[in-house]
């Protein structure tokens, strides 16, 4: 029969391997695991001026800062790319079991095969490689007047129209974001 201390260890061991997973495995995908601050999702998602009649592309959704908050809170359409498979799933049972999961679509797959052209802000938290790999794919796919929303890395060769130094969050309307390199227009010193 088990003690008491033979649960305790293997809750230990279970979780240690989970924690192992999201930290160190997850490189394998490309995508580790970092989770949005809420205070940096609340502000992505205002900075873009987010409501009902948009279609928010979540680019490494990891398990839902953006995409849920989005969706409930801003009543838009959300499209939530993630390449991990468990964050995935835990993105799929959030959709499932949670509030405003009719307005939530889950992909599953690399950002870079995603079609942007459906999308009216795109909010993402990536690497600086993979931000500048992104905006020959924006440059080609986004339509007038997209808002993309980046949290401390931003767009190399595009300028934004309103940064926050302290949060690190940069907007970018596109086309104009190509515009005026080396601009500094609309930066912000907070919130």
């Amino acid at each position: 029969m088990f003690t008491a201390l033979a649960f305790v260890a293997i809750g230990l061991l279970v979780s240690a391997v989970v924690a192992a997973y999201f930290i160190f495995a997850t490189f394998a995908f490309g995508a580790g695991y970092q989770p949005t601050p809420k205070i940096v999702a609340e502000a992505m998602l205002r900075y873009a001026e987010v409501g009902p009649r948009d279609v928010v592309f979540d680019l490494g959704a990891g398990t839902g800062a953006i995409v849920f908050r989005a969706a409930r809170v801003y009543r838009a359409k959300v499209v939530g790319a993630e390449v991990e498979p468990i964050r995935v799933l835990i993105l799929r049972l959030r959709r499932r079991f949670g509030p405003a999961g009719d307005r939530i679509t889950i992909r599953w797959g690399n950002l870079f095969d995603l079609d942007f052209r459906e999308a009216t802000v795109v909010t993402a938290f990536l690497w600086p490689g993979a931000m500048a790999r992104l905006r020959e794919k924006f440059e080609s796919e986004l339509a007038p007047g997209v808002r993309v929303v980046s949290y401390y890395h931003p767009i190399p060769g595009w300028t934004p129209v309103r940064s926050d130094s302290d949060l690190l969050v940069y907007l970018y309307r596109w086309p104009e974001a190509r515009t005026a390199p080396g601009a500094t227009r609309g930066t912000t010193g907070g919130s």
